[in-house]
């Protein structure tokens, strides 16, 4: 299936965006099942109109390709992010926009590198509730719970919407200069978009886990969290960040599909569809 539903199928020679589903969530704590997004988003997209009644025009004219899954690596997350890594690396290299699509949220640490060897200069954006901020979890430092650090190691990290982490976490942030805004900041701060948005310039890499939207409308994640941001919240700071800096890839990740509740599925697929919208302008 291609993303959108797009027939026939645009090439990988014509595309601006590439479409990389990542069927993995080996690490995923609490409720597996992130390995099934990708299917599920696609699916989704293929109801989607292709007419964007906000931009007022059909995104999907500007080329979308969609690949086949990166096949999975049993072997451990270090190992997924070096597959990833290929992957991503052979996309930019062509000069399109990368589309991950997960899994768990581990994956986004192989995308990172990636586009950081094409943009040296990159720095992250990181939509979640969550820092994933430890120095490893589970014996891995390579977990989803350490994604942001290993993030942070690289290039500049900045987050929104975080609302659960760790003492070690709580312990780190002070001491890191990784940029992090709670949900509280953006509910109470008038400001907060323009404050996230001076902390990136140039080329940014959006990671999207789904979990930072507040679970009554986004209960298909491994970890939801209340008191999340809500779709009008993450769309303002998307838009906003794509008319100052260059988005050169993004992910979404951490859908775990619920049989019988298509809400999320839809949901995830047209804010996939949204962010292309602001990128192509």
């Amino acid at each position: 299936m291609n993303f959108g539903g797009i027939y026939p199928a645009h090439s990988l020679r014509e595309a601006t965006f590439v479409v990389v589903p990542v069927p993995y969530d080996l690490t995923s704590t609490y409720q597996p099942g992130s390995r099934r997004g990708p299917v599920a988003i696609i699916e989704a997209s293929t109801n989607m109109e292709l007419y964007d009644e906000e931009l007022k025009k059909e995104t999907y004219l500007a080329g979308i390709h969609t690949t086949r899954p990166v096949e999975i690596d049993a072997r451990g997350p270090k190992n997924m992010v070096s597959a990833v890594r290929k992957k991503i690396s052979r996309i930019v290299a062509m000069d399109k926009i990368p589309v991950m699509l997960g899994g768990e949220h581990s994956i986004t640490l192989g995308a990172v590198q990636a586009v950081k060897e094409k943009y040296p200069k990159l720095s992250v954006l990181q939509l979640d509730a969550h820092a994933d901020l430890r120095d490893s979890y589970q014996g891995s430092p390579f977990s989803h719970a350490s994604v942001g650090r290993r993030i942070s190691e690289i290039c500049p990290l900045v987050q929104v919407g975080i609302r659960s982490m760790s003492p070690e976490e709580g312990a780190f942030l002070p001491k890191s200069k990784v940029k992090s805004y709670s949900a509280d900041f953006v509910f109470e701060t008038k400001t907060w978009c323009k404050n996230v948005c001076k902390d990136l310039q140039g080329d940014v890499f959006v990671t999207i886990d789904l979990d930072v939207f507040d679970p009554s409308i986004m209960s298909s994640t491994g970890t939801p969290e209340p008191g999340g941001l809500y779709w009008r919240d993450v769309l303002r700071l998307l838009k906003a960040v794509s008319q100052k800096c260059k988005i050169r890839g993004f992910d979404v990740v951490e859908l775990a599909p619920v049989s019988g509740n298509i809400a999320p599925d839809f949901m995830t697929a047209k804010l996939i569809y949204r962010l292309m919208g602001y990128i192509t302008k």
